[in-house]
């Protein structure tokens, strides 16, 4: 069977009459017995029971009709959805973005793409570096934002900005009224951390280790929010990507630029190599890529 043979018998099974089935499917009577006798032929049997005056359902007829009025419904339910997505009417696509992106760039990116595309879902998910590259790398995602991979990996990046790491001091600090801090200094105050494998606590120790050896940490967490907040509570010095420079500040904390190595590294929107995204994924894609860049 095939839709248009379905298409054809239900017409004539509704109208019981080949001519009246014919002017709403706009087919000539010939093309109708021919398209029905084929359907009829390839099922083996009889569907329908013709003479100079009526048309009638056989018993198989009878059997068939009901399954084809679901199977076409079916079909063009499917049909539909699928122009919906098609032409991001509806539609849904999952991203994945390590902390500091997600709480600083993502919200305003997010606002544009919904006015573009209000019908389509967008799923966040807000894990640390490593979990983006594992989430791109496995399909669970379509689209990751975090640091530049290292080579090698299989994975498409395109750069949004370079971020440079910044000193997070209590607001009462004697440190907090300085334009730069040089890491010897802050490293002389306890010292909050992100947990491993966190790639800002990686980051920081490789750049730190040549010249000021092993990172000393006092307090440890695995959230930016909770390092925040223990500085701001006196409990120590951090350091953090610029991105995050917004949400420190809101958590009471100061955030002063670091020298000594200065640290950068650029951050970016990840898509697995050789992928076809879906449409929603390459709207959204579009999107970060015009609005995500920082001083957007």
């Amino acid at each position: 069977m095939n839709v248009k043979q379905l298409r054809a018998f239900v017409a004539v099974a509704e109208c019981l009459s080949f001519a009246q089935a014919g002017e709403r499917l706009h087919l000539s009577q010939p093309a109708l017995s021919l398209t029905i006798k084929s359907l009829e032929e390839s099922l083996g049997g009889q569907l329908l029971m013709r003479s100079t005056r009526s048309v009638s359902l056989t018993p198989e007829g009878e059997v068939l009709l009901p399954k084809a009025r679901q199977l076409l419904a079916d079909w063009d339910n499917t049909e539909e959805l699928l122009h919906q997505h098609f032409t991001l009417q509806l539609g849904k696509v999952s991203l994945a973005a390590m902390p500091s992106f997600a709480s600083s760039r993502l919200p305003a990116a997010l606002q544009v793409f919904r006015r573009l595309h209000p019908r389509v879902n967008v799923a966040v998910h807000d894990v640390i570096n490593e979990e983006v590259l594992e989430m791109v790398r496995q399909r669970r995602v379509e689209l990751g934002i975090g640091f530049e991979p290292e080579p090698g990996h299989s994975l498409h990046f395109t750069p949004f900005c370079v971020d440079r790491f910044v000193a997070v001091v209590p607001a009462d600090s004697p440190l907090a009224g300085r334009q730069v801090l040089q890491w010897s200094e802050l490293l002389g105050e306890d010292f909050i951390a992100l947990q491993r494998p966190s790639a800002v606590r990686l980051l920081l120790e490789q750049s730190i280790a040549a010249q000021h050896g092993r990172l000393a940490v006092a307090f440890e967490s695995h959230q930016l929010a909770t390092v925040g907040r223990m500085v701001a509570s006196g409990l120590g010095v951090s350091a953090v990507p610029a991105l995050c420079i917004q949400q420190m500040q809101e958590l009471g904390a100061c955030c002063i630029a670091l020298e000594g190595p200065r640290i950068e590294r650029r951050i970016g929107l990840m898509t697995l190599a050789g992928q076809q995204l879906s449409v929603a994924a390459q709207a959204l894609r579009e999107v970060l890529i015009t609005h995500a860049s920082m001083g957007r």
